[in-house]
């Protein structure tokens, strides 16, 4: 298994897990299957991606590597839409689930498909938290739970500042957003950026950074939906996964934490690679509907370390994951219905599945786990890369 080099502890005054520019992308995997343009574009190309419906104009933007593979993000939730990578014979392919404009994406259809969620993702029970000494009330919005930042005004739901550019790292896009005080009910005023880069060499790397004036809690993710076979492929349960975990946090019957951190049962154990459909009977039947688990990562929480693959055997495309977060939610696509999405595909029951680094469910309320809390003088850094390769 390839690591990325470990890297010293940041200053005690800067929650900083972000591996340099250039430990990044140590140990890249030069794809040797890809399609390789016979030059790199200098300009990134911008496109419109439609209107919302209060009247304000998104934007796509297209990365594209060396190497092949090609990324398109937009400035509506600082979303991923595509996501190009070749298979074992360099035909490429997207990857992700989405849509192909912004009503997509505010539709019901949209099940958070490669958006960027917060400020917190995943649940807080009963919307409820308390800090410094006053309980805030947060919308409720899953069974009687905070999920993914609430409603209209959580950052899925908002159009960000964008700014591209070329970089000796590769292409990039940078997303920027300032949540006042009190949006969706949480405290203090939170200046934060998302930045896609895709390298030269293919990876998808996500940067992401906050500020705040005052204590709040914070906990980005992305949520991209990956079949390795495209888009619209009939079913995701035969890729095989490994997870660099040997931990997970149980839940109760509404998803929420109970505070444990135990060792993953046969269910739940891809230490070993294995296909996805060979335990799903074991959680099934369970308040889950499937996968829906926050595993605990073994890797370094100080570097950015490996945790997770997932392969395609048809194709042969391979997902690495590496991130310097210390968990990462595996999501089955449980809650799937054959909507509607980009090209006219169709997106059945369990078509897709999600890896999203983190930190752990309900963290704000578990004084046990890793800490969500920003305060005011600290600068909030983490990364998580994604690295295609084919076999």
């Amino acid at each position: 298994m390839m690591r990325a080099p470990l890297l010293p502890l940041p200053e005690s005054h800067v929650m900083d897990r972000r591996p340099s520019a250039a430990a990044a992308i140590a140990g890249a995997l030069f794809l040797s299957a890809c399609q390789t343009p016979t030059h790199r574009p200098m300009e990134i190309v911008t496109t419109p991606f439609g209107t919302t419906a209060d009247g304000q104009q998104v934007r796509l933007f297209e990365l594209r590597s060396a190497s092949g593979p090609i990324a398109r993000v937009t400035d509506y939730g600082a979303t991923l839409v595509e996501m190009w990578a070749p298979d074992r014979s360099g035909e490429m392919a997207d990857v992700i689930l989405g849509f192909d404009d912004v009503r997509g994406y505010e539709s019901d259809a949209n099940q958070y498909f490669g958006c960027t969620t917060g400020r917190v993702a995943n649940r807080i029970a009963e919307g409820r938290f308390e800090l410094g000494g006053q309980t805030y009330q947060l919308a409720v919005n899953n069974g009687p739970n905070h999920l993914h930042g609430g409603g209209a005004r959580a950052l899925n739901r908002v159009v960000w500042d964008a700014e591209a550019a070329v970089t000796e790292e590769g292409q990039q896009v940078r997303f920027r957003y300032v949540s006042p005080n009190g949006e969706e009910g949480y405290p203090a005023a939170l200046t934060m950026s998302v930045t896609y880069t895709l390298t030269a060499d293919g990876d998808l790397r996500i940067d992401y950074e906050a500020t705040s004036d005052g204590a709040t809690p914070f906990n980005l993710t992305n949520h991209a939906y990956w079949n390795l076979a495209g888009q619209g492929a009939p079913t995701v349960l035969d890729h095989e996964l490994r997870l660099n975990a040997s931990r997970y946090t149980p839940v109760d019957a509404t998803l929420i934490p109970t505070g444990a951190i135990d060792t993953v049962p046969v269910a739940l154990d891809f230490r070993s690679a294995r296909p996805i459909r060979d335990h799903l009977e074991g959680v099934a039947g369970t308040s889950t509907e499937g996968y829906d688990h926050n595993f605990v990562l073994d890797g370094n929480p100080d570097a950015l370390d490996f945790a997770a693959e997932l392969h395609d055997p048809t194709s042969g495309r391979v997902l690495s994951i590496w991130t310097t977060e210390p968990g990462i939610q595996f999501y089955s696509g449980n809650f799937l219905f054959g909507q509607r999405g980009k090209r006219g595909a169709t997106y059945a029951h369990r078509s897709a599945c999600c890896l999203e680094t983190q930190h752990f469910p309900d963290s704000v309320n578990q004084p046990t786990f890793p800490s969500t809390i920003l305060r005011p003088g600290e600068t909030l850094r983490t990364t998580t890369l994604h690295r295609f390769s084919a076999r």
